[in-house]
């Protein structure tokens, strides 16, 4: 099975239609934040440096999948955001759209002629997003602000791995990720409000916090016990079992028996109903005490059997067990293509001319999102944007400035 595949319709509106955007922002946190307003119709103008966003830079065999997937629906305007001409275009850009999401270094936006007092006297309903690593105040505002740094801080690589392993951190864009959908979220509250009251406001959002409150209760836990919550690999330490077990052919599946109902079906539906009385496993309290030896039982079991045997045994059964999925397993699985949560897109790059990317998500009735344009070249919208804001003549003028650059 293939994804199914979905040309862009230029004229496609969404619940956010009319909705201008500027985005400033670079790499990931301020994208993901914006593709979930303009996947819902929100205008979305990047607002883009000579040398492009980051993520256009971020290349596998030369295609800028990165930047592809978490720019479509968006247009691009190029500005040598150092000419103080280019500053006046922002400004007379602000003064017409409904929010600004920026994630500079705290003091740079300032720095800029862009504070945020100058952008709300111009547009006083202007909703102003400052994405950073720790904020616009406090001890930190001015260290590195890459998730990585933050994803240790926050106390997720601490508990993530193995005990007698180092402290793994996340194979994705998790503290972004999270700040994006975080933002999206809070930036939308920002808006009703300035709708109701006519009042703009500033969103200090960190790639800190989001994560951060991911960790939760993790303070309380410590008060309570003043003991850290150590590695467990993939076993829960509140609920046992849980993890991650091999098949005989190689393949993987993670269970989670997290009742006491399940856990005796699990027991009857490996052979051992005598484990539900084993004074071990008898509680969850014993269970997380021996989680060690009750693994070893359910994965011998799970090991005799194939991957498609276990997951069909266990199917049959109830039993809470799923595959392990990679990139390649997932782009084919029947539920993906037909609940559409990976898609297909016309792409010239690619080596068959479509690009595989992720669905709508989440998944409304009335207004289920839209597919407009495929992620811009850069510069390519500067006429179209520009032109009814600046007039033709100064963009022109701009251009053969050099304030204003293409491709």
């Amino acid at each position: 099975m293939t994804p199914h595949r979905h040309e862009f319709d230029p004229n496609a509106t969404g619940a956010l239609h009319g909705l201008r955007v500027l985005d400033l922002s670079r790499l990931v946190a301020g994208n993901v934040l914006t593709k979930v307003l303009a996947d819902h119709g929100a205008e979305v103008v990047k607002l883009e440096p000579p040398e492009g966003d980051t993520l256009r830079a971020w290349r596998i065999r030369g295609v800028s999948t990165t930047w592809k997937t978490l720019s479509r629906n968006k247009l691009s305007v190029c500005l040598a955001l150092r000419d103080p001409r280019a500053i006046e275009v922002v400004k007379r850009m602000a003064a017409e759209a409904a929010m600004l999401v920026e994630s500079f270094r705290p003091g740079v936006l300032e720095a800029m002629g862009l504070a945020p007092e100058v952008l709300l006297a111009i547009n006083p309903r202007l909703v102003i997003v400052r994405i950073s690593g720790w904020g616009q105040d406090g001890p930190y505002r001015h260290k590195p602000g890459f998730g990585t740094l933050v994803e240790g801080y926050a106390g997720f690589a601490a508990v993530n791995g193995f005990a007698d392993r180092e402290p793994v951190l996340p194979p994705m864009y998790m503290a972004d990720g999270y700040a994006g959908l975080y933002g999206a979220a809070t930036a939308m509250i920002a808006l009703r409000h300035a709708e109701a009251t006519g009042q703009g406001q500033v969103i200090d959002l960190t790639l800190f916090d989001p994560i951060h409150v991911m960790m939760e209760p993790q303070h309380a836990n410590w008060q309570l016990t003043q003991q850290l919550k150590p590695r467990t690999g993939s076993r829960s330490t509140n609920a046992v079992p849980r993890n991650a077990y091999q098949t005989r052919d190689g393949g993987w599946v993670c269970l989670s028996a997290s009742t006491q109902g399940m856990t005796e079906k699990l027991f009857r539906n490996i052979g051992r109903p005598d484990l539900i009385e084993d004074p071990r496993f008898r509680t969850n309290a014993d269970r997380v005490r021996h989680g060690e030896a009750l693994d070893a039982i359910i994965g011998a079991y799970i090991a005799e059997r194939s991957l498609a045997e276990a997951l069909a045994h266990f199917d049959a059964a109830g039993v809470t067990i799923g595959p392990i999925m990679d990139a390649e397993m997932l782009v084919g699985d029947p539920y993906v293509i037909e609940r559409e949560a990976v898609i297909a897109v016309p792409d010239e790059e690619m080596p068959e001319g479509w690009l595989p990317m992720h669905g709508m998500v989440p998944r409304l009735s009335a207004t289920p999102g839209i597919l407009a344009r495929p992620a811009p070249r850069l510069g390519e919208h500067n006429h179209a944007v520009l032109g009814p804001v600046l007039g033709e003549d100064e963009v022109a003028r701009l251009r053969d400035a050099g304030v204003l650059r293409e491709g």
